[in-house]
């Protein structure tokens, strides 16, 4: 939780600089909408997993000018994260879903290399709301959808961002990687060992588009 208070003090911090420092500029803020597709998995200390979840993500954001090159982007959006496990055995086969989904405000550095092209990095912080557990095998007879109960899981996730855009005048078009650095999962204990359910930390590709209203 220590990790989580830093990233979410350092978010706000980096939203203030902003709106103090826009003001001075000759560059006009933007505000639009975003939105696009993630894929989503869940990692461990030492081995990343490779079931790629499918969502999506859709929200609003501001785009706040310091210099001519440099913006400060603050971003709330609604976003799907999990991680999906395809199995085939003698007995049966099917996929089962692990999803969770949150509100999420990232605080991104968005530098412009060029007058269409951008980097981005900053810091994000995650509120859960919802989740599910699925399961669909083939025949249907294993089939099952249960929602999770939240009190299970760390309701916060934090972690930190980087991405490319690129800006065609009121469109934008970019990939960001979402790196979490907060376990999904609560430490529990069982017989006198402490252990964490899932083991396992949000890591999320995602491919945007972008709507600027002025």
């Amino acid at each position: 939780m220590k990790n989580s208070s830093k990233i979410i003090l350092a978010s706000l911090a980096m939203s203030l600089i902003a709106f103090n420092t826009v003001k001075a500029q000759e560059n006009r803020a933007k505000f639009g909408v975003k939105g696009g597709i993630n894929f989503s998995n869940l990692y461990t200390d030492n081995v990343d997993d490779q079931n790629v979840l499918t969502g999506f993500n859709v929200g609003l954001f501001a785009k706040l000018p310091v210099t001519n090159s440099i913006s400060i982007q603050p971003e709330i959006y609604y976003t799907e994260k999990g991680s999906e496990l395809t199995y085939n055995n003698t007995f049966v086969s099917g996929t089962a879903k692990f999803k969770l989904n949150y509100i999420e405000v990232p605080v991104m550095l968005v530098a412009n290399l060029t007058k269409n092209f951008n980097v981005q990095f900053g810091p994000y912080a995650a509120y859960l709301i919802d989740g599910k557990t699925t399961n669909e095998s083939n025949g249907g007879t294993f089939n099952f959808s249960d929602n999770i109960n939240k009190d299970d899981f760390n309701k916060i996730d934090a972690g930190i961002a980087a991405g490319l855009g690129i800006d065609l005048e009121t469109i934008s078009f970019g990939v960001r990687y979402n790196y979490g650095l907060t376990k999904v999962g609560k430490e529990r204990n069982f017989a006198g060992t402490n252990y964490t359910f899932p083991d396992g930390k949000n890591s999320v590709l995602s491919l945007y588009g972008a709507f600027s209203f002025n």
